[in-house]
């Protein structure tokens, strides 16, 4: 007990955020203040006392913490990550071996003795109250790791990634070159839309309309006639609006285009990419680095299924996987990514889906000779991750491909060059994309694309 006008002893001083007054506390049990910061201005100089805070407050787990938003709580852990902007404001990321939780310091708290001295891996006791995430908002802890990722990426986990990533990609050059591919870097600021012109990144070309490419497959196909197989190693760029977890607005695109081949080589060829890149990487130094990440990863068997569009419209329906309305899908309806994913998970090996409608897939896929509604495309889904591969055989009489964009609305002018193609010394041909972030993140078992990206891009995303 203290009277009036005494100091408390230094040995203890007191504060509560619930019922301290930093105006007419003292610090005594009795009369707590309400901030650390007046506690220390209390305190004086060192040695400091033993300041207590409030310890009424439900002590907690993060793996817990839904059961208690809106309510006060403890929690005990590590500071996995912080970082200060300006001078009053603090973000922590904690974690506590159940989970990761983000903490906002701010005003006077971050001016506190233990906030200025307070670096990554210190083990802190935090107090709040627990507030959600706003709908719709990506979970702030992940926007904090990416504004950081400069320092992330020095860890343990995020370096294996990085290693084992351009040990992949040596491997599909490998594989490329084994099968006597030549490679070719084509240009990425173009003037042409090869995905549809809803995810075109546009800008001034020194007084002329240009885009970030989608594709370099128009470019691939004009190489064929001299160089015969050819890939190319690619940024690519889609103005998606998707957040999905494999969906990027900048990613590495591996393509390649084929001449004198059938439909059926053509499924051949993505298949044996596949296989053949995944051997190589078992065989490669960094096969240790990917079975730490991801000790399930094996080559997968040959062969793979192969799934016409028209019988995975059926098995939606006989697995009774249906629209978020709860009707079945129909043939001509676009099979969205959940579904799609869903059906991969469940046959739980790669699937080559083939023969889709023409009025789903692009303008230049050369249709089907049984059935001129479908075309001669395919996409590969691995599970987990879903699509990695879409290609084609592609038009190769140039009066038809003039159709074919008519049909699309599609101004056939600047493809000048592209027609030209068939009318100078055509034959059957056929290419395809893939996803390189995509293939990674299977082969590493990744829940999330971002995690293989060095800096990831994607909507909201163009930082550091």
């Amino acid at each position: 007990m203290t009277t009036e006008g005494q100091q408390p002893s230094l040995k203890a001083i007191y504060t509560s955020e619930a019922s301290g007054n930093d105006e007419s506390g003292d610090g005594s049990e009795e009369r707590p203040v309400r901030t650390l910061l007046q506690a220390m201005k209390i305190a004086g100089s060192e040695p400091f006392p033993t300041i207590y805070g409030d310890g009424k407050d439900d002590e907690i787990k993060v793996r817990d913490a839904s059961a208690h938003r809106g309510k006060r709580v403890k929690l005990f852990g590590w500071v996995h990550f912080l970082r200060r902007q300006g001078r009053s404001l603090m973000f922590l990321l904690v974690r506590d071996g159940t989970g990761f939780l983000q903490c906002v310091l701010n005003d006077e708290l971050c001016h506190t003795y233990n906030a200025l001295v307070l670096t990554t891996e210190s083990t802190v006791c935090v107090y709040g109250v627990l507030k959600a995430v706003l709908e719709g908002k990506t979970e702030s802890h992940v926007d904090i790791m990416l504004d950081n990722r400069h320092l992330a990426i020095r860890g343990e986990t995020h370096s294996k990634i990085m290693f084992a990533k351009s040990a992949v990609m040596q491997c599909f050059r490998d594989y490329y070159f084994s099968k006597h591919y030549v490679e070719v870097i084509p240009p990425t600021m173009v003037q042409t839309q090869v995905e549809g012109g809803s995810t075109l990144f546009s800008f001034n070309y020194f007084g002329e309309e240009a885009y970030l490419t989608q594709s370099s497959q128009l470019y691939l196909e004009t190489v064929i006639p001299s160089l015969g197989d050819v890939f190319c190693v690619a940024q690519s760029y889609r103005a998606e609006q998707s957040r999905t977890r494999r969906h990027l607005s900048e990613f590495t695109h591996i393509e390649a285009e084929c001449p004198f081949l059938t439909f059926d080589e053509f499924l051949d060829r993505i298949e044996d990419l596949v296989v053949g890149v995944c051997e190589r990487i078992l065989k490669s130094p960094a096969a240790e680095a990917v079975l730490e990440l991801n000790p399930e990863f094996k080559v997968p068997e040959r062969p793979f299924l192969r799934m016409q569009y028209s019988e995975a419209i059926e098995y939606l329906r006989t697995h009774n996987i249906t629209k978020e309305d709860g009707t079945f899908y129909e043939f001509g309806d676009d099979i969205p990514e959940s579904p799609e994913r869903q059906m991969t998970d469940q046959i739980n090996r790669p699937i080559l889906l083939c023969r889709f409608p023409a009025e789903l897939k692009a303008f230049y896929m050369q249709k089907c000779a049984d059935d001129p509604r479908l075309t001669e495309s395919a996409d590969l889904l691995m599970p987990g991750v879903g699509e990695i591969v879409g290609g084609s055989m592609r038009m190769w009489d140039a009066e038809e491909l003039v159709q074919a964009f008519q049909r699309k609305g599609i101004d056939p002018t600047p493809y000048y060059w592209y027609i030209d193609q068939r009318k100078y010394g055509t034959c059957p041909h056929g290419g395809y994309g893939m996803g390189f972030e995509r293939f990674v993140t299977w082969v590493l078992k990744r829940h999330h694309i971002r995690d293989v990206c060095l800096y990831p891009r994607f909507v909201g995303r163009c930082k550091p």
